[in-house]
């Protein structure tokens, strides 16, 4: 048995696990020196931990947009980043008109309503005019059309925004509400209140879409058309309004993450879409690309593991801003789950007419 799995073996497989292997080996090695030096207290780790939380929230409702659009018309819309930017940066204008008035100190809870709600429409019609116009007209065509196209719309998207509103970085105002501003003291950690709320409100949201497509008429028609279109039409399914429905729904998502991502990083630029539609894609890939459940706990693994795992890796190794390494972890990770578990940890084996 032993024999016969190395004659399986070629020059690839063994490059493949020996690299694995290195990189187990620097993060079991880094890990172990972080921990025995002590640098760190239990509070601070308990603050990577928060931190990352939120952060995954954001992730893991902009992954939902990948996850739910893949899952019924099995392409990758890499112009998610980009709808996912256009609602904070519209929604930009309008809370700085509401600080000008005085109306953002005087009513910040409606302020940030009035924002959010910009952002999500923005979004969701962005979204919406994507798939009329670049991704209908490419549905029966080869599935490297489509793809080819999103990414030319990513681009579009971002440099039109460049030359319509310039390249100056968008520095969203300080929210003066309590569960924004403020924080709690958990014995010796100190909690802010706003990663409390990202975290909560990205909760909420994926709790209504799960409910959604559960119980709804809605719901139950998008499960439908992901299994079979053509069954579905046939059935009496209106395929294409549910495709806009899942195109805005995903958007929608998107805005309101742009909005707690805005809230947490304070500034937005014309490219911000690129990095974060990415990692929420690594998200949905670790999760299991069309499956939300699995969208949705990618999204949070990978911004807990981008928050904690540089200072847990590389500060054992004496490695100089150890933080400036998350994107490297993020991308690293992309690559071994596409090596070693293509399917995501939820994932499941496609079909040959799915794959």
């Amino acid at each position: 048995m032993r024999r016969r799995w190395f004659v399986g073996l070629d020059l690839t497989s063994i490059v493949v696990w020996s690299l694995g292997l290195a990189i187990l080996i620097v993060a079991v090695g880094g890990t172990i020196s972080t921990l025995r030096a002590g640098q760190y207290s239990a509070e601070e780790w308990a603050s990577f931990f928060i931190f990352g939380l939120a952060q995954g929230g954001v992730y893991a409702l902009i992954a939902l947009g990948y996850t739910m659009v893949y899952g019924i018309l099995f392409m990758i819309n890499f112009a998610h980043g980009e709808v996912f930017m256009s609602g904070p940066y519209i929604g930009y204008f309008l809370i700085r008109a509401m600080e000008g008035s005085g109306f953002l100190e005087a009513h910040p809870v409606w302020s940030l309503l009035f924002v959010s709600i910009t952002a999500m429409a923005v979004s969701t019609l962005l979204a919406i005019l994507l798939e009329r116009v670049a991704y209908r007209p490419l549905r029966k065509a080869p599935r490297l059309v489509p793809l080819i196209t999103a990414i030319g719309a990513s681009f579009f998207l971002q440099y039109a925004f460049r030359s319509l509103f310039g390249t100056r970085i968008k520095v969203y105002p300080a929210i003066p509400w309590g569960p924004i501003s403020g924080s709690i003291q958990v014995g010796d950690l100190r909690v802010l209140n706003l990663h409390i709320t990202v975290i909560a409100v990205a909760v909420l949201m994926m709790a209504g879409l799960s409910a959604f497509v559960r119980w709804s008429k809605m719901g139950k028609a998008m499960r439908a058309v992901a299994e079979d279109k053509d069954t579905a039409a046939l059935m009496g399914i209106n395929v294409d309004r549910v495709i806009v429905t899942t195109f805005a729904i995903g958007a929608a998502l998107a805005g309101v993450a742009g909005v707690l991502y805005a809230l947490l990083f304070k500034q937005i630029t014309h490219t911000t879409g690129f990095l974060p539609g990415l990692k929420a894609f690594t998200a949905a890939v670790l999760g299991g690309i069309g499956n939300p459940a699995g969208a949705m706990l990618g999204g949070f693994f990978l911004g807990i593991f981008e928050s904690v795992g540089p200072t847990l890796f590389f500060s054992g190794w004496d490695i100089p801003s150890p933080s400036q390494l998350k994107d490297v972890i993020a991308f690293t990770m992309l690559v071994l789950i596409l090596i070693f578990r293509p399917t995501g940890i939820l994932g499941e084996v496609l079909s040959k007419k799915k794959a």
